[in-house]
């Protein structure tokens, strides 16, 4: 008989740069055999249209990618049954766009 998997307990340490968050409104996802490649952006509103930066890139591999995709959904199920339905079709304020 094999012991069950504990719950591993890990302390994360956070620089406060990086708990402040980046904001993007873009996002692009690509992979590999080896790996998923996550690029979020922030395309800007006004003109030059088009213009984006790239504020972060996550890799990970397609088992952690798969385990990701099984958390975010199980989260956007827990917020819609509090908050209601998420609008996807949503128009952004004041001329913005929806990404």
């Amino acid at each position: 008989m094999q012991p069950k998997d504990k719950d591993v307990k890990i302390e994360v340490k956070v620089d406060e740069n990086v708990a402040m968050g980046i904001f993007s409104n873009f996002s692009n996802v690509s992979h590999s055999p080896e790996e998923f490649v996550f690029d979020y952006i922030f395309v800007h509103p006004a003109p030059p249209p088009g213009f984006g930066k790239l504020m972060s890139r996550i890799i990970m591999t397609p088992g952690h990618a798969k385990r990701f995709l099984l958390a975010l959904s199980q989260n956007i199920r827990e917020y819609e049954e509090r908050f209601g339905e998420i609008d996807m079709h949503a128009k952004a304020d004041e001329g913005g766009r929806l990404q």
